[in-house]
C-alpha cells in the first residue's frame, strides 16, 4: 500500500495500540482534534471530523481509512454522539467516496450489542462452558446511546457499500487493555483484546479483500460470547493472545 492510510482518532487508546505495533508498516496520516501529546514522525492533521471540509482535505490522496474518532464515553449524551459519532462518521464515509478511497475500517463497539447480555444469560455467557455466541449476523441491540451511535455507524457503512461500492468492515471492539486482562472481571476477560491482536486485526482490515463485513474484535479467549470465526475467515485474523493464559498464570503464581 503505497499511498497514505488515514487514521482518525489517532491519539485515542485504539489508535495508540495500532501505532504501537504498525507505526513502521504504513505511511500514516494521523488525524485528531487535539495536537499530538508525543513526538511522531508521521504527518499529523489537527481537525475535527464534524468539519466536512477538514475531513475532505485530510482524505485527499489516501488509499484506506481506519476510522476511530468519536466520543468514546458509554454515558455520552445524545447531542455528542449525534454530532461526533453519527454525523462525523457520515462525513468520513462521504469524503472517502468523493476522494476515491477504496476501503474503510470502522471502529464499532461491543456496546452496539450490549443488551444481549440479559440478566437471564449472566454470568454464564462469560464462561467457557456456555455456548451462547454472537457472530455479527444478529441485529444490533445497543445498551446505551453510545451503542446506538455505533450501530448507526454500521448501518451507514452498509449504505455506503451498497450505494457507492465502498469496502467497509465494522469491528465491534471488545475490552482493549494494555498488558494483562482484568483478573477479577469475567466480562472483561470474555471480551478482552490485547494490543498486539488489535493491531494485527486492523492490519488485516487494510490488507484483506471484502465487501461489507461486521466482525468482533477480541483475542482468542477461552471465555467469550463473541465469535471471531468471521474475522478469521474473511480477514485472515490470527490472534495470538488468550485472557485465560494470563488469569491462569496469576492463579498459579498466587497458589505457589
Amino acid at each position: 500500500m503505497d499511498d497514505p492510510v488515514l487514521l482518525t482518532g489517532a491519539e485515542g487508546r485504539v489508535g495508540q495500540a495500532i501505532l504501537s505495533e504498525l507505526s513502521g508498516e504504513y505511511d500514516w496520516r494521523l488525524l485528531d482534534r487535539d495536537p499530538p501529546t508525543r513526538d511522531t514522525r508521521h504527518e499529523f492533521v489537527v481537525a475535527d471530523i464534524t468539519d466536512e471540509d477538514a475531513v475532505r482535505e485530510a482524505m485527499a490522496g489516501v488509499s484506506a481509512v481506519i476510522h476511530l474518532a468519536g466520543d468514546p464515553r458509554p454515558e455520552a449524551p445524545w447531542n455528542s454522539v449525534l454530532a461526533n459519532n453519527i454525523d462525523g462518521t457520515r462525513n468520513v464515509l462521504q469524503a472517502a467516496v468523493e476522494e476515491g478511497v477504496e476501503r474503510v475500517a470502522f471502529a464499532s463497539s461491543n456496546h452496539a450489542v450490549g443488551a444481549y447480555e440479559t440478566s437471564e444469560r449472566k454470568p454464564d455467557l462469560y464462561r467457557p462452558h456456555d455456548d451462547f455466541l454472537l457472530d455479527g449476523e444478529e441485529l444490533p441491540r445497543p445498551s446505551n446511546l453510545y451503542g446506538v451511535s455505533k450501530a448507526t455507524g454500521e448501518v451507514l457503512g452498509r449504505f455506503y457499500h451498497d450505494e457507492h461500492g465502498l469496502s467497509v468492515v465494522c469491528v465491534r471492539i471488545g475490552n482493549l487493555t494494555k498488558g494483562h486482562p482484568p483478573k477479577d472481571y469475567e466480562r472483561g476477560q470474555a471480551m478482552w483484546l490485547s494490543h498486539r491482536d488489535c493491531a494485527h486485526l486492523f492490519d488485516r482490515c487494510l490488507q484483506a479483500d471484502y465487501g461489507f463485513e461486521i466482525v468482533y474484535g477480541i483475542s482468542d479467549n477461552d471465555r467469550r460470547y463473541y465469535s471471531i470465526e468471521r474475522a478469521k475467515e474473511v480477514l485472515g485474523y490470527d490472534p495470538q493472545d488468550n485472557s485465560a493464559e494470563f488469569v491462569e498464570d496469576e492463579k498459579v503464581a498466587s497458589e505457589g
